[in-house]
């Protein structure tokens, strides 16, 4: 590494290295090898005033003090559940914090051991024998394992069939991922808050390379035709990826047994508050496609001594091979919150899951039960079993009554003029009455 005329041993190039490279490119100086919008180009002033540390924090609390104090029933796709405190402390020790990418397995086995054992645990719910170290969320999960599909389809086929109710982020972050290979997002329909088989089945041809299914869906109820959506994937040479969680996993058939090549979801629901955007996407797979599995693997081996050792046995991001072979760039956090997900789900154990997605069932039925007694309200709007969540059809315009509900403090899901959708876990299972109260009021 050259020494910098200004004496930094940390940059690497010296003014006149850095002018022969720019001579090279034709650019005259650093600044133009980048379209930056004037717009959001800095001009030198933050325009920030200067206070002292008392003012900051005094202006910190009035802005979140303006926050409104609402118990939530919210969901599509982030969920709050009980985080025990367990987590908290285990997680928040310096040697799991502070760690980097474990490349170094012999300082970091026990970090490495409880990524395996993360591994392990939806390799036994999804009941596939392949699951990675956790992608960014639901929604880089999906979107990798369509650039997964694309890679090992054996023959032609560039379109992807999604459900049409998929969650706008999801959705976004799909077109995003699979515009510059090339690939087609189209949807299919549903029926009854399932998918509509024979729709699904008029859609498919020989140029769809994967179909995508949610179990529960965006909705919460649980799909009942997996089975045969697992066939017609099969019939038509598609992979068919499966979308679900670990709770919902505690208690529905295991992906596997409907024929599910690829599974995918948000394993942030455990271990995790709710962040409103930060999570834990779940991946796993056939083994058959295990060299093509995005992000990292831990293995177990032995060591020169003949010990069990665990080591990173697949790390396919940019940073350690060839930009073109790369088939993610999943950072160093993931770890950190996949290491959270398996201590929450080693305290509840396989009893302990299996209870609170009974839970989930149950709260569900309930409440939409108690919600259906009020005049003017249809809850479920679909009739179908539900999983946390469901959707009730109001008389009175939804917005209207979603802002009534939010005057006597509570949050739900707005859909459209007439639909609401309604979340409830462990968390809220107890506002329930006051909830019910107040949309009787809202309705």
């Amino acid at each position: 590494m050259s020494r910098r005329d200004d004496g930094s041993p940390f940059a690497p190039h010296t003014p006149a290295e850095t002018a022969a490279m720019l001579d090279v490119v034709g650019a005259e100086t650093e600044a133009d090898l980048f379209d930056v919008p004037d717009e959001v180009a800095f001009d030198g002033e933050f325009g920030i005033p200067t206070r002292d540390e008392r003012t900051v924090v005094t202006d910190l609390a009035d802005t979140l003090g303006r926050n409104d104090d609402l118990t939530e029933f919210l969901g599509r796709g982030h969920y709050g559940h009980y985080v025990p405190a367990v987590v908290d402390d285990l997680s928040s020790r310096s040697e799991f914090l502070t760690s980097y990418t474990q490349y170094q397995p012999e300082i970091t086995q026990g970090f490495l051991q409880a990524l395996f054992e993360y591994q392990s645990m939806l390799v036994d719910l999804t009941g596939l024998p392949v699951a990675n170290c956790s992608m960014y969320d639901a929604a880089t999960g999906l979107a990798e394992a369509a650039l997964l599909a694309d890679r090992v389809r054996e023959t032609t086929g560039s379109t992807l069939l999604v459900p049409e109710d998929l969650r706008d982020g999801k959705r976004g972050t799909l077109d995003n991922y699979v515009d510059g290979a090339g690939l087609t997002v189209e949807t299919y329909p549903y029926d009854d808050a399932n998918v509509d088989v024979d729709a699904l089945s008029e859609r498919l041809d020989g140029d769809v390379c994967l179909v995508y299914a949610e179990n529960p869906t965006v909705t919460g109820a649980i799909e009942e035709s997996l089975d045969a959506v697992g066939d017609l994937a099969a019939d038509h040479d598609a992979l068919f990826c499966l979308g679900t969680d670990p709770v919902a996993l505690g208690l529905l058939r295991e992906p596997a047994a409907v024929g599910a090549d690829v599974v995918v979801g948000e394993a942030g629901s455990l271990g995790l508050p709710t962040s409103y955007g930060m999570g834990v996407g779940l991946f796993a797979c056939r083994e058959s496609y295990l060299r093509q599995v995005p992000g990292r693997l831990v293995g177990a081996s032995e060591d020169a001594d003949g010990r069990r050792a665990f080591t990173l046995t697949l790390q396919t991001r940019e940073q350690h091979i060839r930009k073109e072979r790369a088939t993610s760039n999943i950072c160093t956090n993931q770890a950190w919150v996949a290491l959270r997900v398996a201590m929450h789900l080693a305290w509840l154990g396989p009893r302990g899951l299996a209870d609170l997605a009974e839970d989930c069932v149950r709260n569900a039925r309930e409440l939409a039960a108690d919600l259906d007694d009020i005049g003017g309200v249809t809850a479920p709007l679909a009739d179908r079993h539900h999983f946390r969540e469901f959707v009730v059809r109001t008389d009175r315009p939804a917005p209207a009554v979603a802002d009534d509900l939010r005057g006597r403090g509570f949050a739900v899901h707005t859909l459209d003029d007439h639909r609401l959708q309604v979340c409830v876990t462990d968390l809220n299972a107890g506002e329930t009455d006051e909830f019910v109260d107040a949309f009787e009021g809202a309705a």
